[in-house]
């Protein structure tokens, strides 16, 4: 956002009276966003209403990044989460039958896919019936951080972090769990009872009944309860793979090629990729764990429309992102929110099949160069001549276009030539997890 925006007298008087909301407790506390506080100071290490079997210590965690504060409220185990994984590859599990939870959070597409879809987002389990958004990766989400506002003393507006989900709209990995199979563009159950009836019918229906005991005579408690053993896989170690080209770099077992190398060195260069503003990393540790590649912030940057979506058909159709977020915890559609979407680790990135909240883009490269020349060739992404497209016009002046490499004029030299995005690519090629690598 424009700086003189943010520093008008309006913006004062929200600032104001965002601060004096957040003076109320320090449970609206965690870290900066990406939108007006990008130099990445502060760390918060307070846990909110999940607390913490994953966390580190914060003597451990690297300067600048965010302790790992996903957990849950119920214990897991090896047995509860072979029982989630079970769950998780079910395709018994949706209406009709044939689409499960790793149907668009596939293993081979670094638990992200789009289902047999071609438009950017995932297809349902019926046909013409698609996902809001493009699927996130689920791996990881052991380190994700819950939802917090936060205020840093030298900002000019309260920031977002965490959260699930695009909009970071729940903390709740159940709840994650839960709405997708009730999705009507999803998995399509009708009701709790239908999910409970297929687990019922099941092969694991007993190590079902022996975790959870008569869960399923309530179906709202057997839909808790198959969240909660999903929950416990996603969060296993499996889920958690850090066995990556990068992770054997950053532990000493292996160099870069001279690609590689550049590509990590422009991606840290904040006058030329200026990537890990957002997307952080410590390869200086050992401890593959410090480089999350997120600081799980938001951030409004301007993806174009995908016009391949349905509901883009409606040219009043808007996704605005995080300002959509229902929440007791901030004014919900806050304008200075609107755009904003949480950022992905990019972790597996190069194996995904989808790119951006909205899924406009299909290739990798398209999408580094879209960052490196956004602001320079504007023409190139934005064919109908209107920049950011995909917002309404009140809400474009939200748009990032402080920091590189999107601070530059149309006619201006991108920050990065072919080559250094060619570079960037082959780096983040080597965030791709073993046996997928």
């Amino acid at each position: 956002m424009d700086k003189r925006l943010r520093a008008s007298p309006l913006w004062r008087r929200k600032a104001i009276l965002a601060a004096a909301i957040l003076g109320l407790g320090a449970a609206f506390f965690g870290w900066r966003s990406a939108a007006s506080a990008r130099s990445g100071r502060g760390l918060h290490l307070s846990n909110g209403p999940e607390v913490g079997s994953a966390r580190l210590a914060a003597s451990d965690a690297p300067a600048d990044l965010p302790s790992p504060a996903r957990s849950t409220p119920f214990p897991t185990t090896s047995a509860l989460a072979s029982l989630g994984r079970a769950i998780f590859f079910d395709t018994n599990l949706s209406e009709p039958r044939g689409t499960s939870c790793a149907s668009c959070h596939d293993p081979g597409h670094g638990f992200a896919g789009n289902n047999g879809s071609h438009v950017g987002v995932a297809l349902g389990s019926r046909p013409d019936h698609f996902a809001k958004r493009n699927t996130p990766s689920v791996l990881y989400l052991r380190f994700a951080r819950n939802f917090r506002l936060h205020w840093e003393e030298d900002a000019p507006l309260v920031d977002a972090y965490g959260g699930l989900f695009w909009d970071g709209r729940t903390d709740s990995l159940v709840e994650l769990v839960k709405q997708p199979l009730m999705n009507p563009n999803e998995m399509n159950n009708g009701s709790a009872r239908q999910v409970a009836n297929a687990i019922a019918s099941s092969t694991y229906d007993t190590d079902f009944k022996s975790a959870f005991g008569s869960a399923l005579d309530d179906p709202d408690a057997a839909l808790a309860a198959v969240g909660q053993a999903v929950t416990a896989y996603l969060l296993s170690p499996e889920m958690s793979p850090f066995s990556s080209k990068y992770d054997d770099y950053v532990r000493g077992r292996v160099e870069f090629t001279a690609q590689e190398a550049l590509g990590l060195a422009l991606f840290k260069n904040s006058a030329k990729g200026g990537c890990s503003a957002c997307h952080k990393l410590n390869d200086r540790s050992h401890d593959p764990a410090a480089s999350p590649f997120t600081d799980y912030g938001f951030d409004a940057v301007g993806v174009p429309r995908n016009r391949a979506l349905p509901a883009t058909r409606d040219p009043k159709y808007f996704d605005l992102g995080l300002c959509q977020r229902a929440g007791a915890d901030y004014e919900a559609k806050t304008a200075e929110f609107c755009g904003s979407f949480r950022t992905p680790s990019l972790r597996n990135v190069a194996i995904r099949e989808s790119f951006m909240h909205n899924g406009a883009f299909s290739k990798l490269r398209d999408v580094v160069a879209f960052y490196a020349t956004r602001a320079t060739n504007p023409s190139r992404w934005y064919a109908r001549g209107t920049v950011f497209d995909d917002l309404p016009a009140q809400y474009r002046q939200n748009v990032n276009v402080d920091k590189a490499p999107y601070n530059r004029h149309p006619g201006d030299p991108s920050p990065l030539d072919a080559s250094d995005i060619d570079a960037i690519v082959a780096f983040l090629e080597t965030l791709t997890d073993v046996p997928r690598r």
